[in-house]
């Protein structure tokens, strides 16, 4: 029988400690949990919050997640399906390991480490302890990124040595399994001078009408000249609550990519923070939304640039249906002495229903010279114009506003450069549209 972990905060301050680990927690992880504690609940006046339906926070109903049996195992197993062919890949239910398959030896002997997260704490400290959660949550998530550091167990951690190159992704999935049960992923990357690797996150709930908590964090680290591109699929169940927060710090000359498909949960909720630290770096922050009946997503985004002759470029867009809402703040900040930053912002919204709301705010803080900085937010329906060619050629509606807005969808995907994650991430959004008809006709 689970545990509730999540009670109450009058409860969690005199009587509960942090318990989703094996045996007693480190002192690091009860110094976390006493700084949940005390961080208050997000509320709908604080900046950080604006837009957010904060009411729907409550996390009282969740309760520690407990291994899965033989049978779920093997089944679970056998959904994992990404890509037809890899570099390694993990299998996680209930922040357990299911799955690990290992990098080939040439790898290996290359000094490239892929290991669960716990393991690599142990055999690998120094690195571990440089580079794990290092970042401050500052997009007002911090009580958040307090629990997740509080009761975190279960993740990947990838190591990639000076001057490798991997030329295969490498995958994990994440499985959340009960009705109710928690979930804490973690995934860190650390690519040296010159290195090169793709790694893609797998966010699945076992019945996708089961409610649950996940509560995520990924911290991206590229060294000079590094070449990471991560990409994360939000594809929790449609009850679920989600946190997920992002820290990528990016080195001399380095190129971060990252994407964010947002096409599960009922709250969602994400952070996204790049640390341009190195001139000459680049980061591109990417996100698909496809939010329909009630879901509710939120993205807040950071562009920190902290050296001279670096540039970011953010491009999100979201596709909304139903009673969906979507939330966007994002913030382009270029530090004193920050000159020749170029950086771009763009957030485009496409309402298929009338009830659909989005909602976005970017922004620009410059404190240097001569600096390129735009940015800018949309919001519209499908052009009838586009819709009446379509239908004139005999294709239904329903099927045209799908060609519609996977057009609209695909400018982002094909930023990643890699075809087969490309359609791989198009077979899911295929897949959101499938199941939202079929929710629709029933």
């Amino acid at each position: 029988m689970s545990t509730a972990i999540l009670e109450s905060e009058e409860v969690l301050t005199t009587t509960t400690a942090p318990i989703l680990s094996a045996g007693p927690a480190s002192p690091e992880q009860a110094g976390a949990w006493e700084k949940f504690i005390a961080l208050p609940m997000p509320v709908r006046t604080n900046e950080e919050w604006r837009f957010a339906n904060v009411k729907d926070l409550d996390l009282s109903a969740y309760v520690q997640s407990t291994p899965v049996d033989d049978a779920t195992r093997e089944d679970l197993l056998v959904r994992s399906q990404g890509l037809a062919v890899v570099a390694g890949r993990m299998v996680f239910a209930n922040d357990d390991l299911l799955s690990h398959e290992t990098l080939a030896d040439s790898l290996r002997q290359r000094g490239v480490i892929w290991l669960p997260l716990d393991q690599a704490a142990t055999e690998h400290p120094e690195l571990f302890r440089k580079h794990f959660m290092r970042e401050e949550a500052i997009l007002g998530g911090q009580k958040f990124a307090a629990l997740h550091a509080s009761q975190v167990r279960a993740g990947t951690f990838l190591y990639v040595p000076r001057g490798v190159e991997i030329d295969l992704p490498i995958e994990a999935f994440h499985w959340l399994h009960g009705a109710n049960a928690s979930v804490f992923p973690h995934t860190l990357i650390l690519a040296e001078e010159m290195a090169k690797v793709t790694l893609i996150d797998y966010y699945e709930s076992a019945n996708a009408n089961a409610p649950g908590l996940a509560c995520g964090v990924n911290d991206l680290w590229l060294g000079s000249g590094a070449n990471v591109t991560y990409v994360c699929v939000q594809n929790w169940g449609r009850k679920a609550h989600t946190f997920q927060m992002n820290s990528t710090v990016v080195g001399r000359d380095a190129h971060a990519k990252a994407l964010f498909a947002q096409l599960g949960g009922r709250h969602v909720r994400s952070e996204s923070i790049s640390h341009l630290r190195g001139q000459g770096g680049r980061s591109d922050m990417l996100a698909v939304t496809v939010a329909d009946a009630a879901q509710e997503v939120d993205a807040r985004t950071f562009q920190i640039h902290e050296v001279p002759n670096t540039q970011s470029d953010l491009l999100y867009k979201n596709s909304l249906d139903g009673t969906a809402r979507t939330i966007f703040a994002g913030l382009i900040r270029v530090d004193p002495g920050a000159h020749r930053t170029d950086a771009y912002q763009k957030v485009r919204n496409l309402l298929l229903s009338d009830e659909a709301e989005a909602n976005s705010a970017p922004g620009l803080e410059i404190e240097a010279d001569d600096v390129r900085c735009t940015h800018g937010a949309t919001s519209g329906q499908i052009e009838q114009e586009e819709l009446f060619y379509l239908l004139s050629r005999g294709i239904p509606t329903k099927e045209a506003q799908r060609l519609i807005v996977f057009g609209f969808l695909n400018e982002v995907l094909e930023r990643l450069g890699n075809e087969p994650v490309q359609e791989k991430l198009r077979e899911l959004v295929r897949a959101k549209f499938a199941a939202h008809r079929g929710r629709s006709a029933a």
